[in-house]
């Protein structure tokens, strides 16, 4: 076997999960290479560490915050969501409803009335987007309460 081999021996053998003939063969191999001795020397100090180690369970007052953050979380999100859709879809509508006269006329061309409709989709998009992002900042403003 090779040093490659043995390497990947050496937690199984910290661990005494070898059998008599295993751990034979990799201590006569620990006796002839200085580098994988000096490898389970360092495995040795990690596994010292690991084993010191507990694992400590949060409180349930802890995990209930965490879950409750999670729902307020994706519930916001959702209602954002829900939100730019509507403000689009009214701004879309009402933007329509204001140019509907024009869009009836027969004297207009159908490019223009085309070229009104992107217009009023975009104009309403454009407005809710920096409408969100205003009020995203509005509350993580950090300096909101700093006087200039």
């Amino acid at each position: 076997m090779t040093c490659r081999n043995y390497k990947d021996l050496m937690m199984a053998y910290l661990d005494n999960e070898m059998d008599d003939e295993q751990k034979r063969a990799f201590e006569e191999h620990l006796a002839s290479c200085a580098q994988c001795t000096k490898e389970l020397k360092e495995f040795q100090k990690l596994k010292q560490l690991t084993d010191g180690v507990t694992l400590v369970e949060p409180e349930d007052r802890i995990w209930e915050q965490y879950w409750g953050g999670v729902y307020n979380r994706v519930e916001r999100g959702i209602g954002w969501i829900v939100f730019s859709i509507s403000a689009i879809l009214l701004t879309i509508y009402g933007g329509f409803e204001l140019i509907e006269k024009i869009i009836k006329d027969q004297t207009v061309g159908i490019l223009l009335k085309f070229a009104l409709l992107a217009l009023i989709a975009g104009l309403a998009i454009l407005f809710v987007s920096v409408l969100r992002e205003r009020i995203y900042f509005w509350k993580k403003d950090r300096y909101r309460d700093v006087r200039r």
